[in-house]
């Protein structure tokens, strides 16, 4: 079907811009030797995957169901692909299944670590499993946002430096970190120089005990956002690929993802009120794309403007019954009438994965816009969706 005839609200993601990201991402790959991975926290249409693994190295996962669909999805499609997991606490009844789909663990914790060494050594001594262990490198990047800090005080995430043994515990091969979020080169750089500093024990010629062979930069990395430094980024992989020899990776979800999205959305009616007219839509902050709510942040919408840029200014909100449930201000061109369909872009990254189904609303259906123009049904959601749920 073509764009206009698609039934609102729905999730169209863009094939030829995620491709576009890919190929950015896997030129960082080839030109610096390290090892990109799709974080699924932040995109996990696995109808993708195919298109995904012809690029990158596998994906990466934040408990054991999106290790199960890294598994189930993606790992079959071509040799070589990787599956890695992390979660700050890995429930018993879980770990011997994610030794046996997943080819990297990463445990928060001495704690956790210990606790599950009796599953997770064997496999890790019969060479198809590695493990590392998540540090908190205690930088954190100007403009960090609280909620998505792992580095603020009080921290849960990853171990300190002053909380590390003098030496890598037996069977632990790697260490990973994770501190950005929507950042550009330079706080990955200066966070990387810290962690070479205070954990340089841990480096291959270190001059005593085990070294790590591999390490993980986490993800946050706006690789693929115009302006990004990739030939700085290209050059510290490489120089922690020369100087210690060891495996690098990256795990981004945005950069694969960014702007290879949207929401279309119909004007169902419109408010008159003491300020800007409200357009009441059939798409929701709240139930489809929460972190206008949580980050908070503007979701960009095609042909629009700041509030006062354009002649008509409108505030744009839900059918649902929370007050709050405000999408944002802005301007257009033209009056907007009942209706009337709107486009917000940069929708298909933490949209789908914590989408809800708050009021009875309807999950949007999920549509791929394929390169020759034409879209086609990923999935469609109706009332046994939301009774499922509950």
């Amino acid at each position: 079907m073509r764009i206009e005839d698609i039934r609102t609200p729905s999730y169209l993601i863009d094939e030829g811009k995620l491709r576009h990201n890919l190929e950015i991402l896997k030129s960082v790959e080839d030109r610096s030797g390290a090892h990109i991975l799709l974080a699924q926290k932040a995109y996990s249409i696995y109808q993708t995957y195919p298109l995904i693994a012809g690029y990158l190295t596998g994906a990466t996962a934040s408990g054991i169901y999106e290790a199960r669909l890294a598994h189930e999805e993606m790992m079959g499609i071509r040799d070589g692909l990787e599956n890695h997991v992390f979660e700050p606490a890995f429930k018993d009844d879980e770990m011997a299944e994610l030794c046996d789909i997943c080819d990297h663990i990463v445990f928060n914790s001495m704690t956790q670590l210990e606790h599950h060494r009796s599953v997770w050594e064997p496999a890790a001594a019969a060479g198809s499993l590695n493990v590392a262990l998540r540090i908190n490198p205690e930088y954190r990047a100007e403009d960090s946002h609280e909620i998505y800090d792992p580095c603020a005080p009080g921290s849960r995430l990853g171990i300190r430096n002053a909380d590390m043994p003098d030496e890598l515990p037996e069977g632990v091969t790697g260490i990973h970190f994770h501190n950005l979020c929507e950042e550009g080169f330079e706080p990955l750089k200066a966070t990387f120089q810290k962690v070479e500093k205070d954990f340089k024990r841990f480096f291959p010629g270190n001059g005593h005990g085990p070294a790590i062979s591999w390490i993980n930069l986490g993800g946050g990395h706006h690789i693929t956002k115009e302006g990004y430094d990739i030939e700085g980024l290209v050059s510290l992989l490489s120089y922690i690929r020369d100087e210690y020899g060891i495996r690098v990776y990256l795990e981004p979800g945005e950069a694969i993802a960014l702007d290879a999205g949207y929401l279309i959305t119909t004007v169902m009616d419109i408010v008159r009120t003491d300020k800007y007219p409200v357009l009441i839509l059939d798409a929701s902050a709240a139930c489809h794309m929460p972190d206008v709510l949580e980050m908070p942040y503007r979701p960009p919408l095609k042909g629009s403007g700041q509030p006062g840029e354009k002649p008509y200014t409108y505030r744009l909100s839900s059918r649902t019954c929370l007050a709050g449930d405000i999408i944002g201000d802005y301007s257009f061109d033209r009056e907007i009438g009942i209706g009337d369909r709107l486009v917000f872009e940069d929708m298909a990254i933490y949209s789908m994965v914590k989408n809800n189904t708050f009021n009875g609303m309807a999950l949007p259906s999920i549509m791929l816009l394929k390169e020759d123009g034409d879209a086609s049904m990923i999935r469609s959601f109706g009332y046994e969706d939301f009774k499922c749920r509950l």
